[in-house]
């Protein structure tokens, strides 16, 4: 047995906290002993005080909960321990007035539990079956560098809501590295070939490599305890009675295949942003097929089997040169069919993407006659995105699709979705004739933001529809402020509603799906309009009415202020706020610099600056908005200081310059540009302060700015940004009341 097995085998079994971790083989949704032990379980993580007053059964179907029992005997029963908590999660907003969020909670709870209203038991079924939930990047711009205590919390959370189906990624760079030396490689020399953690995503959507942009190989020590870490997530998944998602193969080669193998049949894919692709192994050849099944069967060994497999095919500019298409996925299927006869292809709607060749070749179906549209989901990013998607089923062929939202790119941090086009599409597309509609998907490129989209989204499979019509979103929002802050309050109901109108308020008809971010974090210019390359260039919604908002948060009656929900959403909408006046400041700077009017540029400039400082302590209040979390927890899998600076940069580059010059400037340079503490007041200000000083030496001495070379500034600051901190500090209140006097100050 190669070392590399057995060093991973040892780390599968002893596990990254030296607990043993179970190797069995595992199905995919788990087994009926795991039934009430795991909602108990879960229950208990997240309820300490108030679980024993609850009970799980499991019964009925996988998509159905009942909710009964009187007060401090609650009953949660459902046909998966992920269904009961969804149950528990329905009590908990509708009955209780609590919120367990991705992004904050509310827990203030009686001593003993109300019991279900009027006595009478509450069931809900979804109305479709696969509830589906994370975008392939989300490794990256979530955390890539997160460990178990993370992925234990963020389970829980998605079952809560309703989730069945898991993207689970973490581990695959292990698999990869395990399969190819079946095939002529060494194991350094492939460790070489696979990027850190924070760009992996992209790596198995064959979009690049690491070689020769990062140069020093992974360490079989990182590659060990991601394997581990993997393992665990799809482990826990089936005990709670849902579905990993796991990576499928699709074609992916090492550098070289075919000179090693003789026969093999490549196709080169060029470079995408700067990046050396991977070669795609043509999948109609047997040794195709052979790579298929080592990949399978290393997969099971490592991370169990499943009926999910996430492929898609020739991303984002990939190349078929002279493969056909359909034919090729075909080549693709068989070989899943042949590992794993009950699999679903899961394929991401984005872009161009999925090809009808695709679609066609695979729904054609088997030898004997049968269908093959139920062997594919598509998960639909563009639904509430482009006004001129109406008609999946055409688009489709009649494939079941999921609707689906990318309420956020990259990261970031900005506030807003598209909910009346989740209220209005949503149940039209469910129910008219023909209907291929049979799940949602959950896809913003980064979790744990927007807690009220992702409790709306996640609610619309779940709710009670005979009598309802359309989803009410005034009424939702007044009840979401509600449970989100514990009891009813004026002020935090007026705080939603002009939330609703305005960031929750846009709708498609200008063919976006996120809000714009701001403007501190872009590359300075006098002519900014965005920070990435790709966000909208202006503000979808009102800011002076969004700004009402923080004026009726503050407000909220100090017995409801304590919950880490409430200091979140404040946080939010002072940081939105802030965020959104850089629109109108930028503009003032400019026109002052075209005057030669130093005085008020002098003016101008310095208000810019003056608010990216109350900006960066009002963001230093909450450890999620960290920077200095997120390079800690890269530099926490490092076994020496070599590799954790080397962690550092893979985690920090992606959030700047992500890669390479060539790639920066194509577009990715600020792509997950985000407003947290660290990046603020560091890279940002860093670049806003040098621009000005050019700007006004320029205006003194009567002469052209001199240009700077952001790219160099970037890549420094990325190596060396100084000490980040890694604990909150201040009080979220007090710093808000500042933004709120200040806004008013400079209206």
């Amino acid at each position: 047995m190669p070392l590399a097995r057995r060093s991973l085998l040892t780390a599968l079994a002893v596990g990254s906290t030296g607990a043993a971790v179970a190797c069995a083989p595992a199905t995919a949704e788990g087994t009926p002993a795991a039934g009430t032990r795991a909602a108990a379980a879960a229950a208990r993580r997240l309820l300490p005080r108030h679980w024993r007053q609850f009970s799980f059964r499991t019964a009925g179907d996988s998509d159905t909960f009942t909710v009964s029992g009187g007060a401090g005997r609650l009953r949660v029963t459902g046909g998966t321990p992920g269904t009961q908590l969804t149950g528990l999660n329905w009590y908990l907003r509708h009955v209780a007035d609590a919120d367990v969020n991705w992004a904050g909670e509310q827990l203030d709870l009686p001593r003993t539990l109300p019991g279900v209203p009027g006595g009478t038991p509450v069931t809900r079924r979804a109305d479709v079956p696969h509830r589906f939930a994370l975008n392939d990047t989300n490794d990256g711009y979530t955390g890539p560098y997160h460990d178990w205590s993370y992925w234990e919390r963020e389970l829980d959370v998605l079952a809560l809501h309703g989730y069945n189906e898991v993207l689970v990624t973490v581990g695959a760079d292990a698999l990869y590295h395990r399969v190819f030396q079946e095939f002529g490689y060494g194991e350094q020399e492939l460790r070489a070939w696979l990027p850190g953690p924070a760009h992996q995503p992209w790596w198995l959507l064959q979009n690049l490599s690491a070689f020769p942009t990062f140069r020093e190989p992974v360490s079989r020590r990182l590659l060990d305890a991601r394997a581990v870490l993997g393992r665990r997530i799809a482990d826990r998944l089936r005990e709670l009675g849902m579905v990993p998602v796991l990576p499928g193969y699709f074609g992916t080669v090492p550098p070289g295949f075919a000179d090693r193998n003789p026969g093999a049949r490549t196709v080169p894919q060029g470079t995408w942003m700067g990046f050396a692709r991977p070669d795609w192994l043509d999948p109609r050849t047997d040794l195709f097929a052979r790579v298929a099944a080592a990949f399978y069967r290393e997969q099971e060994e490592l991370f169990g089997d499943s009926t999910r497999y996430k492929m898609d095919l020739l991303h984002e500019g990939g190349t078929a040169g002279d493969v056909p298409v359909g034919e090729a996925a075909k080549g693709v299927e068989r070989a899943l069919r042949r590992a794993r006869p009950d699999a679903v292809w899961v394929i991401l709607g984005w872009q161009h993407n999925p090809p009808r060749a695709i679609l066609d070749a695979v729904a054609s179906g088997g030898p004997d006659g049968s269908s093959g549209k139920e062997r594919l989901l598509v998960v639909d990013g563009l639904s509430d995105r482009l006004p001129t998607v109406t008609d999946r089923e055409a688009d489709w062929g009649g494939v079941p699709y999921a609707f689906g939202s990318i309420w956020n790119f990259g990261g970031h941090t900005t506030l807003g979705a598209n909910t009346p086009d989740w209220a209005r599409l949503y149940d039209t597309w469910r129910s008219r004739e023909g209907s291929a509609l049979r799940g949602i998907a959950l896809l913003p490129e980064a979790a744990d933001n927007n807690p009220a989209a992702f409790a709306l989204f996640s609610e619309l499979p779940w709710r009670e529809r005979e009598g309802e019509g359309e989803l009410d979103l005034k009424a939702w929002f007044a009840q979401w402020a509600r449970s989100r802050y514990g009891a009813y309050d004026a002020h935090a109901e007026a705080a939603w509603d002009v939330l609703r109108r305005t960031a929750y308020g846009t709708t498609r008809a200008d063919s976006w799906s996120e809000g714009a971010d701001g403007l501190f974090g872009a590359r300075p210019s006098l002519t900014a309009r965005r920070a990435a390359s790709w966000s909208p260039k202006e503000l979808r919604y009102d800011a002076r009415e969004f700004e009402r908002a923080l004026v009726e948060l503050l407000k909220v009656r100090p017995g409801l202020r304590e919950s880490s929900a409430y200091r979140r959403d404040l946080l939010d909408v002072a940081r939105q706020c802030l965020s959104n006046r850089s629109r109108t400041l930028l503009p003032r700077i400019r026109k002052a610099y075209e005057a030669r009017d130093v005085k008020a540029f002098d003016a101008a400039s310095g208000d810019w600056l003056s608010l990216m400082d109350l900006l960066e302590r009002l963001l230093t209040t909450d450890s999620a908005h960290l920077l200095g979390r997120w390079v800690a927890e890269a530099r926490a899998w490092g076994a020496d200081d070599a590799e954790r600076d080397r962690l550092r940069y893979d985690a920090l580059s992606l959030l700047t310059v992500w890669g390479t010059r060539q790639g920066a400037d194509a577009g990715l340079r600020d792509y997950a540009n985000r407003e947290w503490a660290g990046l603020v007041g560091g890279l940002y200000r860093l670049r806003w302060s040098r621009y000005f000083t050019e700007l006004r030496a320029a205006l003194r001495e009567g002469r052209a700015p001199a240009a700077v070379d952001w790219y160099a500034l970037e890549e420094r600051w990325t190596r060396a940004p100084g000490h980040l901190a890694t604990r909150p500090a201040g009080d979220v209140h007090r710093i808000a009341t500042e933004v709120r006097d200040r806004l008013r100050a400079t209206a």
